[in-house]
């Protein structure tokens, strides 16, 4: 399967996204109002400057303690951000995502953001491939 077959599959396409200049109190804010794991923080919506996940932030926390959350969000961003493309394949992300240790990647097609997925989203997915493959081969045996 392909990134952008899971991005068509999925309940909305919307990907969450706070200016540079937010502060963290603004993400804790918009992950817990729209039910979220992640935010991508870019100028204009489009061109992904970094990506703020809820881990980072209880990290943040575990240290440093309350205090963080009036830092702006680029203080505790991940910067160097892994993205996917619309062609690439559920097997090249997952394998990104395990060897990164990270859950959710921007995909970007021709430089831009398009969608987000998740480590769930391309579970999913494979899982969905998988019973395919599984009733195929079922329907093979015993020769329907």
């Amino acid at each position: 399967m392909l990134v952008h077959q899971i991005l068509k599959s999925k309940a909305s396409d919307a990907v969450f996204t706070l200016t540079p200049d937010s502060l963290v109190s603004d993400a804790v804010s918009m992950l817990s109002a729209k039910r979220i794991g992640t935010v991508v923080i870019s100028g204009d919506g489009t061109h992904p400057e970094g990506i703020l996940s809820e881990r980072d932030i209880v990290r943040e926390i575990g240290k440093r303690g309350i205090g963080c959350l009036s830092d702006a969000v680029t203080d505790m961003m991940t910067r160097d951000i892994k993205t996917c493309a619309p062609d690439d394949t559920t097997d090249r992300v997952l394998s990104q995502m395990t060897e990164g240790r990270f859950r959710h990647m921007p995909v970007l097609k021709e430089g831009e953001m398009v969608g987000l997925i998740s480590i769930g989203d391309v579970v999913k997915a494979r899982l969905k491939e998988l019973e395919v493959e599984k009733t195929a081969l079922e329907s093979m045996i015993m020769g329907y």
